[in-house]
């Protein structure tokens, strides 16, 4: 079919393809400039993330009874923070003492050397050991904050003495037992964007 478009209508045919590729560049810019101000997050997708940051199990019907809008507008804008990657996941928040974790402590550790070779080695290393929750990166004395939840001090110890005190890449290791957790539902401040 292509060819005997490009055979019937010979140099017209490259005008004609090059207006089409220029109006498709033209098409693309604009789509990309809409993708820019789809990104923008108006009232109505702060409410949005509010609710699924409490109770990301809510349909859109139940969303759309809280914000004011209808079932398939919730569905398009919570497709949209989807696909932006504002909403990365969804997931069951699990009660860890309910389930025989009743140690969460904090560690602080200081590495051997600082080298992105010695930073790799440990970042595999916390990556592997299930009882970490979080790993940051600090400034200041300790290099690493982990969070770590076991099921007794016993499990504490071994992570500590087994796994990170004779690691290659670890110099020291500070641990802080929390007593009991006064905040802890993990929903961002989202009326701060307002």
């Amino acid at each position: 079919m292509r060819q005997s478009w490009y055979a019937r209508f010979g140099t017209h045919a490259v005008r004609i393809s090059m207006h089409v590729l220029i109006l498709n560049c033209i098409e693309c810019a604009w789509n990309n400039d809409m993708m820019q101000e789809s990104a923008e997050i108006d009232a109505f997708d702060l409410k949005l993330l509010a609710l699924l940051d409490r109770n990301g199990a809510l349909t859109n019907q139940q969303l759309a009874q809280s914000v004011a809008l209808s079932a398939s507008q919730c569905s398009r804008r919570r497709a949209r923070l989807e696909n932006l990657g504002i909403i990365r996941r969804y997931r069951a928040e699990l009660n860890a003492p309910a389930l025989g974790f009743g140690v969460t402590a904090f560690v602080r550790v200081a590495l051997a050397a600082h080298s992105r070779e010695n930073a790799r080695r440990f970042r595999d290393l916390i990556i592997a050991l299930e009882p970490v929750q979080e790993a940051h990166s600090l400034t200041g004395e300790a290099d690493y904050l982990l969070k770590v939840i076991v099921r007794d001090l016993a499990a504490l110890s071994r992570l500590l003495n087994d796994e990170l005190l004779p690691h290659e890449a670890v110099a020291t290791v500070r641990s802080s037992i929390v007593l009991d957790t006064l905040k802890g539902d993990g929903t961002l401040p989202l009326k701060a964007r307002r």
